[in-house]
């Protein structure tokens, strides 16, 4: 059933297109599945201005916690620096829609700050060591296990950004790469919200290793943000996330 989940945003960023194929219908209905899903969601950005950010990737957490994806299965990076932020007037609270719940309780702690850097994703996503920094949680997937990655913040042609420095598309694809080559994994999933964001895996991403991307532009596009909420002068989402977000929450007790 956790399984089934990573199908269903694969079936509904399709559906956005040209809608599920025959073969997504075949997977939704499948039962039994013997792997389990392991995700790693990361807003790249900082400070106030950039909330939505935070905002999209703590409203990703809440929708895997409530299709029963543990914990230990999903690896948090974000700098942290919302919720209690000087200029929120609710602290501890974070929107992800204009008279939507706070998304951040529960939401794992497991990377901010300084820990939050291109080279640690990388690490963390290819499960190297990273005792005695954050958490120390990776993704330890194997062969029968879905891995869900999804990616918010800016982005430039061939670069997504974190707070401090940037990633390159060719790091990123050779992460990708490792993990196929290490039989790390039996599905791949990767949402990204940045503009420019077809930049990272256009002509680079192999098609041939069972990985399935979906981004919130094509290489030569931006990606928008939505809901503008006037009191705390700052935008709660983006539009490609918040979208897949709430499908996921309307048909979740389909999943």
């Amino acid at each position: 059933m956790k399984a089934a989940l990573c199908v269903v945003l694969l079936a509904l960023a399709c559906s956005c297109r040209a809608g599920p194929s025959a073969e997504l219908r075949g997977m939704l209905a499948e039962k039994e599945e013997a792997g389990s899903i392991w995700a790693l969601l990361v807003a790249g950005s900082n400070s106030w201005m950039n909330y939505r950010h935070q905002a999209d990737i703590c409203h990703a957490y809440q929708v895997l916690h409530a299709h029963g994806v543990p914990d230990d299965h999903i690896v948090v990076m974000m700098y942290d620096d919302i919720a209690h932020n000087e200029e929120n007037p609710n602290p501890g609270v974070i929107i992800n829609h204009l008279k939507g719940p706070n998304v951040y309780p529960g939401v794992p702690h497991d990377y901010t700050k300084e820990a939050v850097t291109p080279e640690n994703f990388l690490k963390i996503l290819t499960g190297e060591n990273m005792n005695g920094t954050g958490s120390g949680k990776t993704i330890q997937s194997g062969p029968d296990d879905y891995v869900f990655v999804y990616f918010a913040d800016h982005g430039a042609p061939g670069i997504v950004a974190f707070p401090d420095k940037m990633l390159s598309a060719k790091k990123w694809n050779e992460a990708i790469t490792k993990m196929h080559q290490e039989n790390r994994y039996k599905q791949m999933v990767v949402y990204v919200e940045a503009c420019e964001s077809g930049s990272m895996f256009d002509k680079l991403l192999s098609d041939n290793i069972n990985v399935y991307v979906t981004t919130a532009s094509n290489p030569h596009e931006s990606s928008y943000a939505c809901y503008m909420d006037d009191s705390l002068e700052t935008y709660l989402g983006d539009c490609y996330s918040v979208n897949w977000m709430e499908d996921v929450d309307n048909v979740g007790h389909n999943i």
